[in-house]
């Protein structure tokens, strides 16, 4: 793209009364972390197809995991998930992805795959199974200490399929016990990010079944428990972006796990269904970086954002890159917003000139800035163009198939 568009972009935005070298700063600040199982081979309840090239063990999934850094500058950290990622000595996994370029970031416990957590993990009605089930939460914290990570990632598929199958309330008094001593094994650095999830594999009630219910959780447990919103985890027709504004607001928001649905968890590549939400989330996060609270901006300022999708159909690599881009076009078009506009027309009452104002900057083509970006960086203006042309998807042929997978 020509300078001459880049010009023409900057000349339309400075009437808007907008900085195009603050955007490009906050744009250069923007991380990503992408999700080592999202490297290798997943699938849906009724198939995993298989795909020649995907990592066999945890350090082939940093190699992945490091060209997409490479291509976007936006993906310095890598979550790994424990026992998918298991190995015996963490410091040289740590090691290996600070050889590329990386950082080991979020620790996710899976408490979902052992026969033992049939009828619930925490919230088993078999003590040894609570029991089981905290210890691997409390190996997860030592791992966490090993790897440098800061954030401990929690799910839980604990849950019901009919009325009566077990106790909600003693499971309530379950849940909070495990992570309450979990939380207090982790150290000051350290925090918790609960995550809910509306329904699945549990469908007649799920143990932590919304952000209110994690919300709770994380105020019991104290400071360092946030919790983490996942975009496909709600119900239909959910306003996400309230949701992200109220726990802002209560300086609870720790994180996210990005990705697309249309019906359920669909886990599909971020920005791919409804971008407009996508746009519409980092408003609310943008709109609450101006605030006047020094809590609420340092908030802003420490959300983990993470993209968790499960690429079934797509190749792996290509799949992460146009998820973590999609990210960042959607984050760059909500910089746009004018929000003193926005204002003005709310205190007028000004309905929709207040909605054109948040919209308007959602239209805009940011083609323009984002290759003036890269191009700054050093980067290639087209990183998905740059990978498919590169060797690499070849390369990792060798392979074969039946690599790792959840």
């Amino acid at each position: 793209m020509s300078d001459r568009a880049y010009a023409l972009f900057e000349e339309q935005q400075q009437a808007r009364g907008i900085n195009l070298e603050e955007v490009k700063k906050r744009l250069k600040a923007l991380h990503i972390e992408t999700p080592s199982w999202g490297y290798g081979d997943s699938g849906t309840r009724f198939k995993v197809f298989q795909k020649e090239g995907v990592p066999r063990n945890p350090f082939e999934k940093f190699e992945d995991a490091a060209q997409v850094h490479g291509l976007t500058g936006l993906c310095p950290s890598v979550a790994i998930h424990i026992p998918w990622d298991k190995v015996e000595d963490y410091g040289k996994l740590r090691n290996h992805a600070e050889s590329l370029g990386l950082k080991i970031g979020a620790v996710n416990p899976n408490l979902f795959q052992e026969e033992d957590y049939m009828l619930g993990s925490v919230t088993n009605a078999d003590p040894a199974v609570r029991r089981k089930a905290t210890d691997h939460l409390l190996e997860c914290v030592d791992i966490a200490k090993e790897t440098g990570s800061r954030d401990l990632s929690l799910w839980f598929a604990d849950g019901t399929n009919y009325p009566g199958q077990g106790d909600i309330r003693k499971r309530k008094a379950w849940m909070f016990e495990a992570l309450n001593e979990m939380y207090k094994a982790m150290t000051p650095e350290m925090r918790m990010l609960i995550e809910y999830k509306c329904f699945e594999p549990a469908f007649y009630h799920t143990d932590i079944a919304d952000w209110g219910m994690a919300y709770n959780y994380a105020l019991k447990l104290g400071p360092q428990a946030e919790v983490l919103v996942d975009t496909g985890h709600h119900l239909p027709g959910a306003n996400i972006e309230h949701i992200v504004a109220y726990l802002i607001d209560e300086n609870r928001l720790g994180g996210f796990h990005f990705n697309s649905r249309k019906y359920a968890d669909d886990d599909l590549v971020v920005g791919s269904v409804n971008p407009y939400e996508l746009f519409l989330i980092f408003y609310q996060i943008l709109n609450a970086a101006n605030d006047d609270d020094a809590k609420i901006r340092s908030t802003v300022d420490n959300i983990a954002y993470m993209i968790d999708q499960s690429h079934n159909i797509e190749q792996k690599i290509p799949a992460m890159l146009r998820s973590v881009l999609n990210v960042q076009t959607q984050y760059a078009k909500a910089l746009l917003i004018n929000h003193a506009e926005v204002e003005e027309a709310q205190l007028r009452g000004d309905v929709l000139g207040a909605e054109d104002a948040v919209r308007r900057a959602f239209e805009f083509d940011v083609t323009p800035l984002l290759y003036a970006l890269r191009e700054e960086q050093g980067l290639p203006v087209d990183p998905m163009k740059a990978y498919l042309s590169s060797s690499y998807g070849k390369d990792i042929l060798v392979r074969g198939k039946g690599g790792a997978s959840w």
